[in-house]
């Protein structure tokens, strides 16, 4: 306190005219209708400058849950697809009753955990048991086929990705309907797969798309992607095709997972089917 007064003391004479300076500036802007004009819309432009930097970080701070509110919202409207029921038709006096029954439901999560330069890649994303993730699940984002739940604990769970040297997975071309199985193995390619052991009767066409058939994990049509090249090495007796995917696992942020309601009743019918053969 005693230094403040000796700095004040010392400097006495500045902080007079500093004072009698902005009484003056105050006087001059308060009785002269003009200046007071110029003075005020300064300051609005000022002020109205800093709030507008002030919302602006706001909203990127914000923008974390409104990322997490958009996937949210998304995977229930994915739910609501037509491809995520079934059909339940029933025919009874030569009229079709036809109830949609929900077959599909969407699970949504962040990835927090991805590679993609390896021979086997696999991503984490920040849901689990408890929030109805299994192992075995399908994952998508909205563009395409993601992967397969391989483990999972209670907060957490494992994808295999598409990037994976055991990747397998039922799929077809999206006009011509003919079925192959969809791998990864181009030159450990992360924008590349193959579409193969189609029947040489298949008519591929450049930049078709290749889809889910829904024989496995995932609704019909969910993309793989577009076909690149009709003459990928390895056919033999059957055809393969090279396949520019769909996701970019390079900048992977946001998954859905697929809950399909059936997947256990179908894989406990085919398990006894296989043990009567």
């Amino acid at each position: 306190m005693r230094n403040l007064l000796i700095f004040i003391t010392k400097y006495n004479a500045f902080f007079l005219f500093l004072i009698f300076e902005l009484s003056a500036l105050l006087i001059y802007i308060k009785y002269n209708s003009f200046q007071k004009a110029t003075f005020i819309n300064s300051q609005n432009k000022v002020t109205g400058g800093l709030f507008a930097q002030v919302s602006e970080f706001k909203g990127y701070l914000s923008l974390k849950d409104v990322n997490d509110s958009l996937a949210l919202e998304n995977a229930k409207l994915r739910g609501q697809l037509k491809s995520a029921f079934y059909v339940d038709t029933v025919e009874k006096h030569k009229v079709v009753d036809t109830v949609y029954k929900q077959q599909y439901t969407y699970i949504v999560a962040k990835v927090i955990n991805n590679s993609f330069n390896k021979r086997s890649n696999y991503i984490t994303i920040n849901r689990g048991s408890r929030d109805g993730i299994a192992k075995d699940m399908g994952v998508i984002n909205s563009n395409g086929v993601v992967g397969q739940v391989i483990n999972v604990t209670d907060h957490l769970a494992i994808i295999q990705s598409v990037l994976h040297k055991n990747t397998r997975f039922s799929a077809m071309l999206a006009n011509d309907k003919q079925i192959g199985s969809f791998i990864w193995g181009v030159d450990l390619d992360p924008h590349k797969g193959l579409l193969i052991d189609m029947q040489n009767n298949a008519q591929p066409k450049l930049n078709e798309q290749v889809v889910t058939s829904g024989y496995s994990l995932f609704p019909t049509g969910i993309p793989f992607g577009k076909i690149t090249n009709l003459h990928a090495k390895g056919g033999g007796l059957l055809l393969n095709v090279e396949v520019a995917l769909a996701v970019d696992f390079t900048k992977l942020q946001y998954v859905y997972v697929v809950n399909n309601k059936f997947a256990l009743e179908q894989a406990g019918l085919e398990a006894v089917q296989d043990k009567n053969e």
